[in-house]
């Protein structure tokens, strides 16, 4: 399989990376592999060890991340093998806004007395620093989900790994076009492919990648143990929604910048969060729960749904959720700014808000 250099810019790995060889009457992409079993002898033997449809997807976002992909049926899939690293009553420090899924995980695994848990402010990197002193693993994300902070990601992941411990990142929102967590030091980085990476909802898969080759050996043996392998199909998709990763999340951010810019004028919101990059915002509206599930039934163009990062554009309150930190307030409304011209979105998000002043 070809791979494109990495002296080439993420927009071109996007579209060159994980392709088939060159040659005459050879497909530009790789056929989807719809098998359980190979001949014997091989590399692969059996469909929970590989698949040409995977290893596809795995070098494309490989190279754009900096290091080697392995594929996941979910992104809960994923966080889970990273958390089986840790070994018993290991600590992990992680976000208090974390994505909820995440969370979760860590309050289930805590109360089963299998590890120990630090919640920390991710914008405090001294207090980071300071937790991670003990931690078996540090868990970053950046932007956080919903809250969206922004965590010191260099200054954490040395002082983390100086102490011992494994520094991992979600990068769902940022993406490897926006941000490259390895190259910043960390170890692992951990995507929801169903989000911006595959891109157009239709899609449940996730993602970690390291450049530890003897880290990459013990999580791919994880993944074979566990079974949390992703569809041939989903990979398939995922690698076709890879490819213009690039032109979404430019188009994406291009609104979102915008739209950011008129939402801070609105009179119906008292805050407005945007970490000034990416196609995630955070509005809060003043008048709390009532007006913010309002505004999510007072659209035609936005959708309420709970996902994000796809083509279109969608909105939920995040406190309807009951895992939601309590942190996060009743009002929030989590934007996921799509492709669409962005005056039709502004002229619908705007008839929402206006009644709610």
């Amino acid at each position: 399989m070809s791979s494109a250099s990495r002296d080439h810019q993420p927009a071109t790995i996007a579209v060159t990376a994980g392709r088939p060889q060159r040659g005459p009457d050879q497909p530009l992409n790789v056929p989807i592999t719809m098998a359980s079993a190979y001949g014997a002898t091989g590399e692969l033997e059996y469909s929970r060890y590989g698949n040409p449809s995977w290893a596809a997807f795995e070098d494309a976002l490989g190279a754009l991340e900096g290091g080697r992909a392995l594929a996941f049926s979910s992104g809960m899939g994923a966080v889970t093998t990273v958390l089986d690293l840790v070994g018993h009553d290991g600590l992990v420090v992680a976000p208090a806004h974390s994505y909820t899924g995440t969370l979760l995980q860590l309050a289930d695994l805590e109360s089963r007395g299998r590890i120990r848990t630090k919640l920390v402010d991710i914008t405090d990197t001294e207090a980071v620093v300071a937790a991670s002193e003990d931690a078996a693993l540090v868990w970053l994300e950046s932007p956080t989900n919903p809250a969206l902070e922004v965590a010191d990601i260099a200054t954490i992941s040395a002082a983390a790994r100086e102490a011992g411990a494994y520094v991992v990142v979600d990068n769902t929102f940022a993406t490897p076009i926006l941000q490259q967590p390895l190259t910043l030091g960390a170890d692992i980085v951990v995507h929801s492919v169903t989000k911006y990476l595959a891109g157009h909802s239709d899609v449940l898969m996730g993602a970690l990648v390291t450049a530890d080759e003897e880290l990459y050996a013990v999580l791919k043996g994880r993944r074979e143990l566990m079974g949390a392998t992703p569809g041939t199909l989903e990979s398939w998709l995922a690698l076709r929604g890879l490819r213009t990763l690039h032109l979404r999340v430019e188009r994406a951010q291009a609104n979102a910048a915008e739209l950011v810019r008129r939402l801070r004028e609105h009179p119906a919101l008292s805050e407005v969060r945007y970490p000034g990059f990416g196609g995630i915002v955070s509005i809060v509206l003043a008048g709390g729960a009532d007006a913010a599930d309002r505004v999510t039934r007072g659209t035609d163009l936005w959708v309420h749904a709970t996902s994000l990062g796809g083509v279109e554009s969608t909105f939920e309150r995040r406190r309807r959720w009951k895992a939601e930190p309590a942190t996060i307030p009743e009002g929030l409304v989590r934007l996921s700014v799509g492709i669409e011209d962005v005056e039709d979105l502004w002229e619908d998000l705007r008839g929402a808000l206006d009644p709610v002043v």
